[in-house]
């Protein structure tokens, strides 16, 4: 059988597909995941993710993709290593890091950098693929590689990721390798790269490439890269395209031409190189980069027939060079880099010669100010791009664009800086212009120019012209024809490139011939004339560039071929004048066989030559034995020789100088001079052109150089030139430049000379050296103003001679002169040179020998330390001492503890003091860090005992030295000087600290422990600094990745730990001075103890016992520990600190220790107590205060200011009030806040006493006693109120504010101020509508729930206008994983218990609880409505329930209603705007007492609307009508009939003998009804309109009838007349104060409706749960009440349409009437609806009530209270008037009125930031944006909604299809 086999070679892969474990044996992968494999069995692997080791499974094998890895260890230790480049394993790692972060982006729909991401994610994968391909070339490779690491770290900083720091080649630096300045200088340039690297990346969005930018910035030269693509030009015959440069504000051609030759074809006439023109213009160099404009120009000349136009027919000449056209672009923007697209195809237009007079060079000028080119669709098409480099860097760079068959035309010139090895000797001749007569011919001549080059013997050289790059030499050119012209203008350039050796034998030759275009006549054509010039000059110099007008000379054809005739003739009119020959002269002239012509030929030229020079005097000095005579004079002339001649010529001068030199070594004639020359040319190598000529000066130095005696000399007269500075200033100034070479020459001479004389000499030459450096010294050491540049000079030059000196000198005694020659410096001169000098010192391979440091160490820290306490020069000096650091830290350096030492001694204090006085904002600081830093890391333990025995004696030193060292650290760590992304640095600057911390802490337990020595503030900023490092961002683990906590954690541990226990054993040892710091240390010790690191919590929560122990020994108890742990404990928990974990620790430790104490079991056990019941609070506070939710926030902070007040500690107390106040500020709960602030104003008294700082927590209240703060309390609590429309609490408060002002301060100002508010507020009370809230009650059930809401019922008052469906949409956004419950009831234990989370919501009525002063009063309506939803404690909820067996016929009989009464802890509005139930009882109220109540209501109903009426003869008759009608109409049998049937029956009284009383009251109900319908009907005949006059007739009929029956079976009443009292005070709506004060045991407060079905079975509306409740009596009954789920209402549809046809006539009447009314009715609706007095609930928006007859189908939630007056009743259309009204008749006979629906308010939005809905608006337009659009005609109703601030959401599904029918109605 088969086992599982350990694997070999399988050892490593990656899933390349997703697999899902089907056991639990199996391993899940993803994509990516990378396995370790240990066992491999048929084709399943078993192992483990790399990711996640301690889970082992199997996989099978083929969705594993092998990899290499080496293996480390065997069995359980075996490890696998990827074999992969470091770089390709970093990206791995960075890749799977931002994909993380990226899904975040993702799912945070944060899109700009979620595509960011994306980008950079992809190009990574697509290098990483590349390097792994193995494919690339090592150039490109390295490349790639660079691109990939700033990819990296510009994706992290952009992602805030942390900075990787990398060495030269990419690979991230180890910082333990690593001194500490380098790792800084590290991250700045990483920092400094990222920050170019993100500029580019914004930069590309502007189309700017930066990266370019700097590339062309760094490299001296530059080339144009140009493709043609094609020539589309209609020419006909063989033609040159030649391109070229030009300058078009010069008028210059810039660069040589690059040829392409075109055939007739329209083809290139080398087929090969069809899709291969290219060609690059090189040397391009900065000044081109500055020219105005550069135009690329293309000229083309036709190769053929003189004319095109000519036919065949005569024989034509061909092969005549023809101008045809031009073609120009303006490249500047290429060239200066603001277009760069290389793919981009330019088209150039092409224009054509106009006349033979128009010069090629002509058109080109008319192309370039043209505006546009009429080009006929004929031009070129190129592609350019500037490339950087010269030619050699660009065939590196862009081998796919320039390979070796690329054209190469350079610039005319020389490049701005000369390469050494670059050979050069190019001669460009131009024809210029000429003129010519036409001598013997008719019209004028068609001229062509012949040119080519002849030797002095009249050989001609082959091939040396070269007319373009791309093109083979020729050996004859021949020039453009012009047709007839007199004066042809041709500039056209051609190269002529001769062997240097050739160049003096040869000059070029110029024949003029007249071509014809017949060919028959051209042949008899000869030379007419010749012109021509030498390349050399007669002094040996070549021909001078520039213009050269040449002599045209005639003669016999055979003559002008002869080269010996006329070479001995002058070859320019300048040479004809220098020999005396009058250049002008009306006859020809005749000199020998030749003649002068009058014709004339201008040429010019340039000579590009590194071999050939134009200066006479260099060619003197080359050349300088042939005539001593002139030596000196070409000496001095030298120093004026362009710089770019003597540059070519560097060796052969410096051989020529030293010649010099040395065969004159007798006399020191030559020896200044030549001195001078050698600095001239030292100075020309450091310019930045020739800079590249240094590495061939040292070249030249090393093998050349070979004068052995140069060094005496050179000293000598360096020696003159030092001791005479005052006069030779200037010389001596351009020698010290030079020093570095010519010390250089000196030693090199001197090793010369030592190999040949073995060290002859060598105490001279050392002796020289000293006088030098004294001669130095004494020049350092003078006072002369006119030497401080020479002083500069020297302390910045001297230095660069050390590294050559040493190879001949002892470099002790060389240090020793160094040494001398600083401390020469003047006191307060030329500091920054001085020190740059040191820095140059310590750069040189001086300070690397550990001898020449002893002498050198002393004098930099001697300087450093004098520099840094004066302040001066703080960057040179951070410079030296990182640098000498820098040095020391070397391995190769020999000894350094001695040396640091000396740096700890003398500048670690200085260094320290220096860090603390400077700003945070100093660009040194960090620097300075990082050298303080290094010092501290440089230090061994020895270091640290041997600091504190340097201050000897003094112990106040050592107290100032740690005093200032641990407020430094502290600060440092505190604010760090870092980034925090540079976390390499951080924490090498931890792990420093925390050396140096424990090291000092050693110091404090040996010095500053006992009695004698104890240094309280010593130990205190110990401790601070200790828990501040601690406690730093930096080092809290959790808070980091998994991949960085694994990095830290492998490299430093958690340094917290360490410290921890250090603090703890610290704490311990303090003994009985311990109490010393107790309180000031309980905070610190708390945050220690807060870190998430569980052994370190263990191991040092006791502390806190130990505290208390203390405390309680010396005071007998803890209470200033207490009461500083509760004050902190605060803080620290609401910055984040703390956890559950924490608070189980605390409360485990701290009881166990106490619990064993003798005398703190009890008070230690309550006093942790007491702690972790705060904590629970505060964490409960702290967790909830990120939430989205504002109320669970204000529950919280409510929980933890209960409980501050609970353990009366004020303070804190205070501070949560206002916490509280200000989340009720920031919802707009005035009313709220205002209770809130009220809480603190009641801790004040009315006094003078002054005010506790705490009692002021905030800025805004400038208080000193009491009473003041009280006073402004008060008066913005006011204003709250007013914001909220509590004007009774308002005035309450006011009337106790006019005391203080009328009696105590006797403020009359302000008394009258007050007084004028509070009239205001009376006024509103009276005349302002204000929106009455509904109450939800809300069970969270279920252990889901925070321990503060679970398993309780709250009160919520709602907001204005707040349907219930919008409040529970609002609770369920705030738990979105909470279910709603579908019952009323209470729910059992398994709901209770569960761990998921169940909300029940349902509306309550509040209880009316009227003041005593209201009592028994007449009191308007307007003044009570505020108590009915004002100051309520107690709430109702009834729901129906039947008892005993159904009886179809009297259903009435057993239908009773269960009512539960809620008590909340505190009256609402209060604090919150919920509070907990502290009490829940429930009654049931019989049949009989509900049908009583159902009456009262009624009846209040009519009576209220009545009194309006009587008050208001304005308010609209409408709502008069529908309840008159409702009441009155019998058209449905229904109405109190129900209740005669059910309750006056002589069964009932049998069986109910105790409720006679009941039913007597009931029938008295019955009959009162009479005369409020009565008073009803005679005011609705006073106001009706004629239009509705029909209808009031038929409601007088019906009334008629009613008023009968009722009279005859139930008696007359009679309404009484107002009293006297009544009529003064004027007839305002009074609420029925009889049912006001009816005993509640008689009349219940709510009335739970019944669902009734009209006579014809179709269901009516089921009961309102607003306020009156119709008893509607069906014949057939439905019982629904909240606990159901509403039914499809499909049904209700189609029965509501059949009663629509069944209407009566009159009410279709009424229907159209009421639509007649409509329009005229609506504005003045609303204008009534905003002034008047009636305390009429406002109407909701339309788009908001669903309905209000056919509404939610559920039973009453809350009946409203008695005195609440209904709306006016819905004004509908068609349809829904007649349901409305049947509805109605079955109510009137028994005198009911039309319930007001309260459970559908309108939702106001949840997050709002005006609370104030109350007023309501004037004009309401049904079409603002804010509403809804109207209805359709048929559905509009008349009075105007209020607009709702946002659209409401759908209503639930089961409600949908009534909305169709009753959208309009309006309650």
């Amino acid at each position: 059988m088969t086992r599982w086999v350990p694997t070999k070679k399988e050892k490593y892969g990656v899933a390349i597909y997703n697999y899902d474990a089907r056991g639990e044996e199996e391993l899940s992968l993803q994509i990516g995941d990378t396995a370790h494999i240990l066992e491999t069995y048929e084709g399943w692997y078993r192992g483990y993710r790399i990711r996640r080791k301690s889970k082992k499974g199997i996989f099978p094998a083929c969705y594993i993709h092998l990899k290499d890895a080496t293996v480390e260890g065997n069995g359980q230790k075996e490890t696998v290593i990827p074999n992969e480049l470091p770089l390709v394993q970093e990206v791995t790692t960075i890749l799977r890091e931002w994909a993380s972060i990226w899904r975040e982006l993702y799912v945070g729909d944060k899109r700009e950098m979620f595509n960011t991401v994306r980008d950079l994610i992809y190009d990574l994968i697509e290098w990483r693929s590349q390097i792994l391909s193995g494919t690339l070339p090592q150039d490109e490779l390295q490349e790639l590689k660079q691109k990939v690491t700033s990819k990296i770290d510009y994706g992290n900083k952009y992602l805030d990721l942390d900075l990787v720091v990398r060495d030269e080649d990419g690979n991230i630096l180890d910082p333990e390798q690593t001194s500490t300045i380098s790792l800084f200088l590290a991250h700045e340039t990483a920092s400094k790269q990222i920050e170019e690297r993100i500029q580019e990346e914004q930069s590309q969005k502007q189309n700017i490439d930066l990266n370019r930018q700097a590339k062309f910035a760094s490299t001296p030269s530059f080339a144009l890269f140009v493709t043609l693509k094609n020539v589309v030009c209609k020419i006909g015959e063989d033609a040159e395209v030649l391109m070229s440069l030009y300058d078009p504000v010069e008028s210059k051609f810039i660069s040589e031409n690059y040829l392409v030759r075109w055939s007739s074809s329209g083809l290139p006439k080398d087929i090969d190189r069809l899709n291969n023109l290219r060609a690059v213009f090189t040397d391009l160099g900065s000044k081109d980069l500055k020219r105005e404009k550069i135009s690329f120009v293309c000229q083309i000349v036709r190769v053929g027939r003189m004319e095109l136009r000519d036919n065949n027919t005569r024989k034509l000449t061909f092969g005549l060079r023809r101008p045809f056209g031009v073609a120009v672009m303006d490249v500047s923007d290429i060239i200066t880099g603001k277009v760069d697209d290389e793919d981009k195809q330019h088209f150039i237009p092409f224009q054509p010669v106009a006349g033979e007079s128009d010069f090629l060079q002509t058109v080109i000028n008319k192309v370039i100010a043209a505006k546009e080119v009429n080009h006929k669709g004929q031009g070129l098409w190129v592609t350019l791009k500037l490339l950087p480099g010269d030619i050699h860097q660009i065939r590196k760079d862009f081998p796919h664009l320039v390979d070796r068959s690329t054209a190469v035309p350079r610039k005319m010139g020389f490049p701005e800086i000369i390469m050494p090895g670059d050979v050069r000797n190019d001669i460009y001749v131009t024809l210029v212009q000429g003129d010519f007569e036409k001598g013997s011919k008719t019209t004028q001549k068609n001229v062509e120019v012949t040119m080519s080059v002849y030797d002095e013997d009249g050989k001609r050289l082959e091939n040396v012209i070269f007319p373009g790059a791309g093109d083979e030499g020729i050996s004859e050119y021949k020039s453009v024809i012009y047709y007839q012209v007199k004066q042809p203008r041709w500039f056209e350039t051609v190269k002529v490139a001769i062997p240097i050796e050739d160049v003096n034998r040869s000059h070029l030759r110029f024949t003029f011939r007249h071509r014809s275009s017949q060919d028959s006549k051209d042949k008899s054509e000869k030379i007419f004339a010749l012109a021509f010039v030498k390349l050399m000059r007669y002094d040996g110099t070549t021909l001078r560039d520039g213009e050269h007008d040449l002599i045209v000379y005639k003669a016999e054809t055979k003559k002008l071929e002869d080269s010996s005739i006329y070479l001995n003739l002058p070859a320019t009119k300048l040479e004809l004048e220098e020999k005396g020959y009058a250049s002008t002269g009306k006859s020809m002239q005749n000199l020998g066989s030749c003649t002068i012509s009058k014709d004339s030929f201008q040429i010019s030229t340039l000579v590009c030559s590194t071999k050939l020079t134009q200066n006479v005097d260099l060619l003197g000095l080359l050349k300088w034995r042939s005539n001593t005579s002139l030596l000196q004079q070409n000496l001095r002339q030298l120093m004026k020789v362009d710089g770019g001649e003597v540059v070519k010529f560097l060796q052969d001068t410096l051989d020529a100088l030293f010649n010099i030199m040395m065969e004159n070594s007798d006399s020191d004639t030559f020896d200044t001079l030549v001195f001078d020359a050698l600095v001239f040319i030292i100075g020309l190598i450091a310019d930045r052109k020739f800079q590249h000529f240094n590495p061939v000066l040292e070249t030249y130095i090393r093998k050349h150089f070979s004068a052995t005696l140069a060094y005496t000399k050179l000293t000598t007269v360096l020696k003159n030139y030092v001791d005479n500075a005052e006069k030779l200033t200037e010389q001596l100034f351009r020698a010290m430049k030079a020093l570095e070479y010519i010390f250089k020459f000196i030693v090199r001479s001197r090793v010369l000379f030592n190999q040949l004389y073995e060290n002859k000499g060598e105490v001279d030459f050392m002796e020289s050296l000293r006088d030098l450096f004294k001669s130095f010294n004494d020049m350092m050491n003078s006072n002369s103003e006119n030497t401080v540049m020479v002083k500069g000079a020297a302390l910045k030059y001297l230095p660069t001679i050390v590294n050559d000196v040493k190879l001949v000198f002892d470099p002790k005694e060389l240090s020793k002169l160094f040494t001398e020659f600083i401390l020469k410096v003047p006191q307060g001169r030329l500091l920054r040179q001085k020190l740059h000098c040191l820095i140059d010192i310590v750069h040189s391979d001086l300070f690397t020998q550990h001898d020449c440091r002893d002498i050198l160490l002393p004098l930099m820290t001697e300087q450093l330390k004098l520099h840094l306490e004066n302040q001066e020069e703080l960057e040179a000096c951070c410079q030296l001492l990182s640098n000498i650091l820098e040095v020391l830290y070397r391995k190769d350096v020999g000894p350094t503890q001695r040396h640091v030492q000396i740096i700890m001694e003398k500048l670690l204090r200085t260094v320290n003091r220096t860090v603390i006085s400077m700003g945070r904002d100093s660009e040194l600081i960090g620097s300075f860090v990082a050298s303080m830093t290094a010092i501290l890391r440089q230090m061994e333990d020895y270091h640290y005992a041997h600091l504190i025995n340097t201050f000897g004696k003094m112990r106040s030193d050592v107290v100032d030295f740690l005093m200032e060292t641990f407020i430094m650290f502290k600060d440092l760590i505190g604010k760090n000087v870092y980034p925090a992304d540079w976390v390499i640095m951080n924490m090498m600057q931890n792990k420093v600290f925390l050396r140096a911390i424990n090291q000092y802490a050693a110091v404090l337990n040996k010095k500053f422990l006992d009695q004698t020595n104890f240094e309280l503030q010593l130990w205190n900023n110990y401790f601070h600094l200790a828990v501040a490092f601690l406690t730093q961002e930096s080092l809290q683990l959790e808070n980091f990745s998994s991949d960085k906590r694994a990095k830290i954690f492998q490299k430093y541990q958690d340094m917290r730990r360490t410290i921890g226990f250090e603090i703890r054993d610290m704490w311990y040892n303090l003994g009985p001075h311990k109490i010393k710091l107790i309180p000031e240390m309980v905070g610190p010790m708390l945050e220690m103890t807060l870190v998430p690191e569980i052994e370190l919590r263990k191991a040092t929560i006791p502390i806190f016992f130990d505290m208390m122990q203390c405390e309680f020994h010396y005071t007998r108890s803890f209470q200033r520990f207490e009461n500083e742990i509760i004050t902190k404990l605060d803080h620290e928990v609401e910055g984040g600190r703390g956890d559950e974990q924490y608070k189980v620790l605390f409360d485990k430790i701290l009881l166990e220790h106490c619990r064993k104490h003798k005398y703190l079991a009890k008070s230690g056990e309550n006093f942790v107590t007491l702690v972790v019941r705060l904590m629970e609070r505060l964490l409960d506070y702290r967790t909830i205060m990120h939430d989205e939710s504002k109320e669970n926030r204000m529950s919280c902070t409510v929980n933890v200011l209960n409980f501050y007040k609970e353990i009366e500690r004020e303070e804190m107390y205070i501070r949560y009030l206002y916490k509280l106040c200000d989340l009720h500020k920031e919802c707009d709960n005035y009313t709220e806040a205002a209770y809130t602030l009220l809480l603190h104003a009641k801790l004040l008294k009315w006094s003078e006493e002054a005010c506790a700082a705490h009692l002021t927590q905030r800025d805004g209240y400038q208080a000193c006693t009491q009473g003041q703060l009280k006073d402004q309390l008060y008066q913005e609590i006011i204003n709250y109120f007013d914001k909220g429309k509590m004007w009774e609490e308002a005035i309450s408060l006011g009337k106790e504010l006019t005391e203080q002002y009328e009696n105590e301060m006797f403020d009359y100002e302000q008394l009258s101020d007050l007084l004028r508010k509070q009239a205001h507020f009376y006024e509103s009370i009276v005349k302002v509508i204000r929106p009455k809230p509904d109450y939800f009650a809300v069970g969270y059930y279920g252990q889901g729930f925070p321990s503060f809401m679970r398993n309780k019922i709250f009160i919520y008052r709602g907001k204005e206008y707040e349907r219930r469906e919008d409040f529970e949409a609002r609770l369920l956004t705030q738990f979105p994983n909470a279910d709603k419950m579908k019952t009323t009831t209470s729910p059992g234990d398994d709901i209770k218990n569960s761990p998921g989370q169940y909300i029940q919501c349902f509306t309550v009525k509040p209880i009316l609880e009227l003041p005593p002063k209201f009592q028994s009063k007449p009191v308007s309506e307007q003044i009570l409505s505020f108590y009915t939803i004002n100051e309520v404690q107690k709430f109702q909820y009834s729901r129906p329930i039947r008892k005993g067996e159904k009886d179809p016929d009297n259903e009435f009989s057993n239908m009773w209603i269960e009512r539960t009464t809620y008590v909340i802890a505190y009256k609402l509005p209060g604090i919150l705007r919920w509070f907990e139930v502290v009490s829940v009882s429930m009654v049931e109220i019989s049949p009989l007492e509900n049908a009583i109540e159902t009456m009262q209501l009624t009846n209040e109903k009519i009576n209220n609307v009545v009194q309006r009426h009587l008050n208001d003869p304005n308010l609209p008759i409408n709502p008069l009508s529908m309840l008159l009608n409702g009441i009155v109409d019998p058209a449905v049998m229904g109405g109190f009939t129900n209740y005669e049937k059910a309750f006056f029956t002589g069964k009932y009284m049998q069986e109910h003998p105790e409720d006679q009383d009941k039913i007597e009251k009931l029938k008295d109900l019955i009959a009162w009804q009479i005369p409020f319908l009565a008073e009803g009907i005679r005011i609705h005949g006073e106001k009706v309109t004629e239009a509705l006059r029909p209808f009031h007739e038929r409601l007088e009929a019906c009334f008629k009838q009613l008023r009968e029956k009722v009279e005859k079976q139930y008696g007359v009443k009679a309404l009484q007349q107002p009293s006297a009292v009544d009529e003064r005070r004027g007839c305002r709506p009074r609420s029925m104060v009889r049912s006001f004060t009816m005993p509640s045991s008689q009349r219940p407060l709510s009335v739970a409706s019944v669902s009734s079905i009209s006579s014809d079975n179709s269901p009516s509306r089921p009961g309102s749960d607003g306020f009156a409740l119709e008893p509607l009596l069906p014949k057939k009954q439905h019982f629904k009440s909240q606990d159901k789920l509403d039914k499809d209402d499909l049904d209700k549809e189609k029965k509501d349409k059949k009663k629509e046809k069944r209407n009566s006539k009159h009410q279709e009447v009424f229907d159209k009437e009421f639509k007649a009314a409509e329009i005229s009715l609506q504005p003045t609706e609303a204008v009534i609806l905003s002034e008047t007095i009636s305390p009429l609930r406002p109407q909701r928006p339309k788009s908001q009530v669903l309905s209000v007859m056919t509404g939610d189908r559920r039973f009453s939630v809350s009946p409203s209270p008695p005195s609440a007056t209904s709306g006016p009743p819905p004004i509908t259309s068609r349809a829904r008037m007649a349901f409305s009204l049947q509805i109605g008749s079955s109510m009137e006979l028994n005198g009911m009125g039309c319930p007001e629906r309260t459970d559908i308010p309108p939702p106001l939005p949840i997050k709002s930031n005006t609370g104030d809905y109350g007023n309501l608006m004037d004009n309401q337009d049904l079409t603002t944006p804010a509403t809804p659009p109207p209805p359709p005609p048929h559905q509009r109703h008349l009075p105007p909604p209020l607009p709702s601030k946002t659209p409401p959401p759908p209503p639930p599904k089961t409600t949908r299809k009534q909305t169709s029918i009753d959208s309009g109605i309006v309650q």
